[in-house]
């Protein structure tokens, strides 16, 4: 049996190939395809959060309920049918590896997989009715963080040439977000400053009061852990949420039959909320754009849990 990873799985193949595809859209964009322009991109940029995932390891874009492609990842080629993650998987699993892939970004990339699904498997037109503004400034931020994630540049993806135009649109939309929260930070901090002095008092102290956990109906999305910092607008008591990316056992300690383990978890905030002057962030991009830092560190001490009997005994 010849031992290499089949090119279904190799990251270096399925970063050549979406550089064919995106290549491919952007001549249809300079020909006035629009939904052509919108189908390669769609496909470019799956094959690219692919060989982000493939260039950790084979098996994470490895479809799980097909052997013959779990032995591929390890490079057994058991058959040249090798099958690979969906679109939808591929963009969970790239939220919990990219921190800056956040929900607001895995919810763009799911939207444009299942207009290209109905693109190619029906007779629905969904590309037509969207609009450049609608995706495009998401796309190539889509891009831009897997690439970062990859230690890449646009320019060695597109090619120096064929990146001008994207970068333009990348940075111009970054650009008007970042206009968006500043606007939106100082727009709360003057109306909270209007208000009484002691309005402000009762609503800082209620603020300071309260845990985490207590305003988690705050988010608009089920996060891993809560947390509180200071708010830029008004300086009150202010929550982040936020998902798990990695976790690190620091301590244990034996305690009769039992033993304590300390953790620290790596958080990555992805939504901000102030109770007191009712700003509020959604994404890495905005966060980072208020100044806020989208890290945390978390320590729990645990009982360490050991695994069940196997039951084939």
């Amino acid at each position: 049996m010849k031992s290499s990873v089949a090119p279904a799985l190799d990251s270096e193949a399925l970063y050549a190939k979406p550089r064919l595809y995106i290549r491919k859209a952007l001549v249809r964009k300079v020909d006035g395809e629009l939904d052509e322009y919108q189908l390669w991109a769609s496909l470019a940029l799956e094959l690219l959060g692919k060989s982000a995932l493939a260039s950790h390891h084979p098996s994470l874009v490895a479809d799980p309920n097909h052997y013959q492609s779990m032995f591929a990842a390890s490079g057994i080629n058991l058959s040249t049918d090798v099958k690979t993650i969906t679109a939808k998987t591929l963009y969970a699993r790239l939220r919990h590896l990219i921190p800056r892939f956040d929900e607001k970004n895995k919810e763009f990339c799911d939207q444009i997989a299942l207009r290209r699904n109905a693109e190619l498997h029906s007779g629905a037109t969904p590309f037509n009715a969207m609009s450049l503004d609608a995706w495009e400034g998401y796309f190539w931020y889509a891009c831009d963080t897997i690439l970062d994630h990859m230690k890449l540049e646009m320019e060695s993806w597109l090619g120096t040439a064929d990146s001008t135009a994207p970068k333009a649109i990348l940075e111009a939309s970054k650009s008007a977000r970042r206009q968006s929260v500043e606007l939106r930070v100082e727009r709360h901090q003057e109306d909270f400053s209007r208000q009484k002095k002691s309005d402000r008092d009762a609503a800082l102290a209620a603020a300071e009061a309260k845990e985490a956990f207590q305003y988690r109906n705050l988010f608009t999305r089920l996060m891993e852990e809560e947390w509180s910092l200071e708010c830029p607008a008004c300086h009150g008591k202010a929550y982040l949420a936020g998902i798990q990316v990695s976790e690190d056992v620091v301590d244990t300690q034996p305690d009769g039959y039992t033993v304590w383990e300390t953790v620290e978890k790596e958080l990555s905030a992805e939504e901000f909320k102030c109770p007191v002057c009712k700003l509020a962030l959604d994404g890495t991009d905005e966060l980072e754009y208020a100044g806020i830092d989208t890290y945390h560190t978390l320590s729990v001490e645990r009982e360490m849990e050991f695994e069940p009997d196997y039951g084939n005994d």
